[in-house]
């Protein structure tokens, strides 16, 4: 029982240390001859060194045959003279070494100056250090070449390698591998979370849906905005499943060497087919799956096509890949080839959309569980304030009011906290800093209260939130709106917007008599709304029912003519011209209140919706957010009103006597 755990604690054999093993080897051989503790060797001219056998310097002298070297140990009396240093640092015997024309010229030489030492002739046959040495540098090339290859490879086991380019790159999560993300772990999106539980379910039990004829659909794409929770979904699939789950990104085929994508689409669906039934998960496939060009000569990349073949070839070819499901995400399927969403590949695109009201709701409860909340938090109110958002930005206010929280040396994260960071990712950080003068500030005011007086008077424009004249991010003032969440967006609708966006510029032209630079991003989305009702959604007098939306790749003319373009431009003028006329006629129309309203919002520089409706009164109309919470409200009370239990009419009722009525 004991040793298994000591064999997995033993260290894994690396080739690396082995090649370290032969370099300090060699090295070690290869200077074995002059290492030593005591050696200090100075090389001088021959000249030099008969200098110092006449001054008497030497104890004893080696002649070297081979290198054709004389040595000679210097007396410790002269080291100092010679080597302008000590005996502690260069040793108890250093040398001095000279190259020699001939021995029997040092011979003669010593034998004139009757010199008494001694004298030591030597040979040395070192070959091998001398082929060590001329070879060390080849061994040592040898040795970088096949360390960087394995690393070029991705390093590690056998597998790896320069050639193991081409192998796939998705990770695998098999039973047990620590993914603990779960579909509890999924809030909302409870009909592509039913969509994606149905291939779970029909890999664990195929029986169920095969005894009918039906056949396992062999892929599905997940579609939806960003941070929708569509990889999250994957994750969930892979936690879910008691199946093999491959996973990788579809930017992972895309290489700078020839064929390699295609060679990992193989090798992925050679992996997936060895441990069918499993799951396949590509994100973000539009990186491999755009739709091709019909003309190369356009820019088309071949090498992301010759990826793109092979992944249809693989997902619907000759070959079968039974057992193998296919999911793959991406917030662009309008570019995506439409081979590859054909049925018999993507049998299924499961649209994950923003949440709505009551998803959001749940959305809260999950991110909120970890933080320590306000008693009596209102999570329905949460909700509420933040449409349109998606997870992800539910994930990121929840995560900004405690960091807004403790901040504040808060115990706990209350309301104020969730509403400062909904301002904070929306509109950005309060710049309290900018200097303004009285009259830029003046100016913001009437501005941002005209947009708050006229949707107040419009019916299908967005209820006000809070109106604020602190510079946030790269807006001078903004104003927050509680937007309705329709499916569906008429007419009216839409020209109530633009004429409550119009309403900044109409206060500042009629109450300063002048206009700023301030009302640029209202103009672009004034703009861009009308060209939309006029150009796609056939919303004008002089254009009816005419859409010249092209969503074609490589449309490189427009569908329609320049006499049209004009007409389109003249009609968006004229839409826009009557909806800043409408907007200045309810500021005229209600010219004090709106001047009281900016003067509040100069002194206080945020007002919210009970200051407009201390001015204007209350709104006459509801919106559609309201209505579905009171009808929310009344099929809960009528709920419990089912749920009390009321006597039936023949039962029989007892009197005070215990005889029946």
């Amino acid at each position: 029982m004991n040793e298994e755990p000591q064999k997995k604690n033993m260290p894994k054999f690396n080739l690396n240390w082995l090649y370290l093993a032969i370099i300090l080897g060699l090295g070690f051989l290869l200077f074995q001859g002059n290492a030593g503790g005591d050696s200090y060797n100075k090389e001088v001219s021959y000249t030099e060194f008969q200098q110092y056998v006449e001054k008497g310097y030497t104890r004893d002298i080696t002649v070297n045959k081979t290198d054709e070297m004389v040595r000679m140990v210097i007396l410790p009396q002269y080291v100092r003279d010679i080597f302008k240093a000590g005996t502690d640092r260069t040793g108890k015997a250093p040398t001095v070494s000279a190259k020699y024309p001939s021995a029997d010229r040092v011979d003669s030489f010593l034998a004139a100056r009757k010199y008494k030492g001694s004298v030591r002739y030597e040979e040395t046959n070192n070959y091998l250090i001398g082929l060590l040495s001329s070879l060390l540098p080849v061994f040592l090339l040898v040795g970088l070449w096949f360390y960087f290859m394995r690393r070029m490879g991705g390093g590690g086991g056998s597998s790896s390698g320069v050639f193991s380019v081409g192998k796939s790159k998705a990770r695998l999560f098999e039973k047990g591998s620590g993914l603990h993300v779960t579909f509890k772990d999924v809030a909302g999106q409870e009909g592509a979370k039913q969509e994606v539980q149905e291939i779970v379910d029909f890999l664990k039990n195929p029986q169920k849906y095969t005894e009918l004829g039906g056949k396992i659909p062999k892929g599905a794409l997940l579609v939806g905005p960003p941070g929708t929770g569509k990889t999250l979904l994957a994750k969930a699939v892979a936690g879910e499943a008691d199946v093999p789950f491959f996973s990788m990104s579809g930017s992972d085929f895309v290489e700078m060497f020839v064929g390699v994508g295609a060679s990992r689409v193989r090798d992925l669906f050679s992996q997936a087919k060895a441990k069918a039934p499993c799951i396949i998960f590509i994100d973000e496939i539009d990186a491999v799956g755009r739709a091709r060009g019909k003309n190369p000569a356009l820019g088309g990349n071949d090498e992301r096509e010759n990826t793109l073949n092979q992944l249809l070839t693989e997902m619907d070819g000759f070959g079968t890949n039974s057992g193998v499901i296919i999911l793959a995400a991406t917030n662009r399927v309008d570019i995506l080839d439409k081979a590859l969403l054909r049925a018999g590949r993507f049998d299924r695109q499961i649209h994950v959309d923003l949440p709505e009201l009551q998803e959001r709701v749940a959305i809260f409860k999950v991110h909120l569980a970890p933080l320590k909340l306000d008693e009596g938090l209102d999570i329905d109110f949460l909700a509420r304030q933040t449409p349109g958002f998606s997870g992800a930005d539910i994930a990121n206010v929840c995560n900004e009011a405690a960091l807004i929280a403790a901040r504040h040396n808060r115990p706990t994260v209350g309301r104020q906290d969730f509403l400062d960071a909904v301002d904070r990712i929306i509109g950005g950080l309060e710049k309290k800093t900018k200097v303004m003068t009285a009259g830029e500030k003046r100016t913001i005011a009437l501005h941002e209260a005209g947009h708050a007086a006229v949707s107040w008077m419009l019916q299908y424009a967005n209820p006000l939130v809070k109106v604020t004249i602190v510079p946030r991010g790269q807006a001078l003032g903004a104003a927050w709106y509680l937007p309705e969440e329709r499916n569906i967006t008429t007419r009216e609708q839409m020209l109530d917007e633009i004429c409550a966006t119009l309403g900044g510029r109409a206060a500042e032209e009629l109450f300063e008599g002048h206009i700023s630079s301030g009302a640029l991003n209202d103009l672009e989305r004034v703009t861009k709304r009308a060209y939309g009702m006029v150009a796609y959604l056939g919303m004008s007098d002089e254009l009816p029912n005419l859409c010249y939306y092209s969503n074609q790749e490589y449309a490189f003319t427009k569908p329609y003519s320049d006499r049209t373009a004009e007409r389109i431009d003249e009609e968006v003028r004229k839409l826009i011209a009557g909806q800043y006329a409408r907007a200045k006629s309810i500021l005229l129309e209600h010219a004090e209140k709106h001047q009281e309203l900016a003067r509040i919002l100069y002194e206080r520089e945020v007002i919210f919706t009970e200051d407009v409706e201390q001015i204007f009164g209350k709104r006459p109309w509801k919106s559609r957010t309201d209505e579905l919470l009171e009808a929310e409200r009344g099929e809960e009370v009528t709920a419990a009103a089912e749920a009390v239990e009321v006597p039936s009419a023949d039962s029989e009722t007892q009197t005070e006597g215990g005889q029946p009525a």
